[in-house]
């Protein structure tokens, strides 16, 4: 762990109110090539419960389904009746802010419509023929098992969230960042394809693309990172419901936070995403005009996937899923005098290929000039986090005790 500020610990442990806002891939969880394989520590779970209400998730993934990570809490409880009847599965937004679940395992989704919900269950058949036909462009001498096989992990389908995941198929192509360029680009077309398909259908405001890693937002689209020498990339691209985003995540659970502790929901018993401002800022000056400065608490916000690259006019295209939630959380901060801190886990120490700050610091992730500032980075991944956050839950649930 390097980058550690002193005082961080001391000034979060005795904070009144302090509220964790965490993603999950990568930060508590090692990034695997195979999301069907992903793995949990049990003791993470339990020191989640030691925080009640002062602790949410907010993740790309889902809470439900097979790949979803109620499964993973199953799996390492070793019940599928003790999550539920303890209250042990993550508190937390998932789907980039669309599906809400409490500890129970209750799940509720507002502001979403019965027709986005019909043409997000055929996105994964609409992305089937044109996987195949992709990749056999690209491997003309695969065969049909072998494809099948790499479907299965490439088509993810969830129900929020379909998604195209790569790294299957990266590992055909090994070290060859042309070929990875390929699947990249060929598959962002695929998925443009069917938002078009959905705009055909009337669906015209409904979804957008998440790319993960990304580079931004460029014309209200997010850049796709591809691959290099040294940086697989983006590995996923996800089509979700737009206005589902992380820093309007963040305003849906600071609501649900303030009516837990004060009774009273700032922006309202019923706010979704859907009724979040957009820009940060706006979003920024929505809280000052809603929250008062007592109800606001000293937030801790926690990610992996954020992105600096230097741009041919020598500035940097900034992005990664989680960047926008951790600025929103660092202004949020400077605003309201909340000491809020920004936690960084480094995910290159699992399958996937990612830039590693134990090897080149923070190039890759961050740059002199980025206003997003670290107050903390687990160097040594998802592990370290963990050991480091049970040990805080365990102090924190004893000083309120």
């Amino acid at each position: 762990m390097n980058n550690f500020n002193l005082d961080f610990e001391k000034i979060i442990i005795n904070s009144k109110n302090i509220l964790f806002i965490q993603d999950i891939d990568g930060v508590c969880i090692e990034l695997v090539k195979d999301p069907m394989t992903r793995k949990l520590e049990s003791k993470f779970i339990f020191a989640v419960k030691n925080l009640e209400k002062e602790f949410f998730v907010l993740t790309c993934g889902e809470h439900e389904g097979p790949r979803g990570v109620n499964r993973i809490v199953e799996r390492s409880l070793k019940s599928i009746d003790q999550p539920k009847e303890k209250g042990l599965y993550l508190r937390g937004l998932a789907a980039c802010g669309v599906e809400y679940q409490d500890s129970n395992g209750n799940i509720s989704f507002e502001g979403v419509s019965k027709e986005e919900m019909d043409f997000l269950a055929k996105v994964p058949d609409l992305i089937r023929p044109n996987f195949e036909k992709i990749v056999r462009n690209i491997f003309p001498n695969i065969d049909q098992e072998e494809i099948n096989s790499h479907a299965s992990k490439s088509i993810c389908k969830t129900r929020f969230s379909p998604t195209i995941n790569f790294n299957s198929l990266f590992d055909l192509v090994k070290d060859d960042s042309e070929k990875r360029k390929i699947i990249q680009k060929s598959f962002k077309d695929m998925m443009n394809d069917i938002i078009y398909k959905a705009k055909a259908q009337g669906l015209i405001n409904s979804f957008f693309l998440h790319i993960s890693p990304n580079l931004g937002i460029k014309d209200g689209n997010e850049i796709i990172k591809l691959s290099n020498k040294n940086d697989i990339g983006s590995t996923d691209i996800q089509l979700l419901i737009k206005g589902a985003v992380k820093d309007s995540g963040v305003l849906f659970l600071l609501n649900k936070f303030i009516f837990d502790t004060t009774g009273k929901a700032p922006f309202g018993r019923n706010f979704n995403f859907r009724d979040s401002p957009k820009s940060i800022i706006e979003k920024v000056n929505f809280c000052k005009k809603y929250i008062k400065s007592k109800d606001m608490p000293t937030i801790i916000g926690i990610g992996d996937t954020v992105t600096s690259q230097k741009n041919t006019n020598n500035g940097y295209s900034r992005g990664g899923s989680d960047r926008s939630f951790l600025e929103f959380i660092q202004l949020l901060g400077e605003e309201f005098e909340s000491n809020n801190k920004i936690i960084f886990v480094d995910s290159s120490s699992g399958e996937v290929c990612r830039p590693s700050t134990k090897i080149t610091g923070l190039e890759g992730i961050s740059d002199d000039q980025d206003n997003l500032k670290f107050d903390m980075v687990f160097q040594g991944g998802p592990k370290e986090y963990i050991s480091w956050f049970i040990e805080f839950a365990k102090k924190r649930s004893e000083l309120k005790t």
